[in-house]
């Protein structure tokens, strides 16, 4: 139940697959909506806290998923060849970016040498910093590579959902519970 099968997807990957999805979504609202906070909003610390904080909660997840999905199979993927390696393409993808858009993040918030502090559970040390224009260009990094993610992760739903309601394949189903994609084959 917990592990992958070459038919479906174990419930721990299943449990972080929809945490990074609701982080991401998450983060990519609240950064966008940070954007437009003035300087006397009781938000404008306290949303960049909650972004830096869960953006790397986040990228501790990704590292965990990176590894778990490396030591555990994947299921087979339905479709056509191209439909296949798109999907294998898609993924990489969606993992590159993550991982882009979490590091650059965290580029910016630790430019000036400090480290960032996680909901003051722990701190997040600065190992790079104080390089020229660091801010800057993370955050140009950072925000293109938001929304490429976002535009991104939207088509990966779309292309979920085509399978679910157009092709009658089990691939939406085999992410939401472990029991139901084994069951069927």
């Amino acid at each position: 139940m917990w592990r992958n099968t070459p038919s479906g997807w174990g419930l721990t990957s299943i449990v972080l697959h929809w945490l990074s999805a609701i982080a991401v979504v998450g983060l990519f609202v609240l950064g966008w909506w940070m954007t437009g906070l003035g300087y006397y909003d009781d938000w404008y610390y306290l949303g960049p806290w909650w972004h830096r904080s869960i953006g790397m909660l986040l990228l501790g997840l990704t590292v965990l998923r990176l590894i778990w999905r490396g030591c555990q199979p994947s299921p087979e993927a339905h479709g056509q060849r191209f439909e296949r390696l798109s999907a294998h393409l898609g993924h990489i993808a969606l993992y590159a970016l993550m991982l882009l858009v979490l590091v650059s993040g965290y580029l910016i918030s630790t430019a000036d040498g400090s480290g960032i502090q996680v909901f003051d559970w722990f701190e997040v040390p600065a190992v790079v910093s104080g390089i020229r224009n660091q801010a800057t260009l993370a955050g140009l990094v950072h925000w293109y590579a938001s929304l490429v993610l976002i535009a991104l992760a939207a088509g990966h739903t779309l292309a979920a959902l085509k399978h679910h309601f157009i092709d009658r394949q089990d691939t939406l189903i085999r992410m939401i519970s472990p029991s139901l994609s084994r069951r069927e084959r």
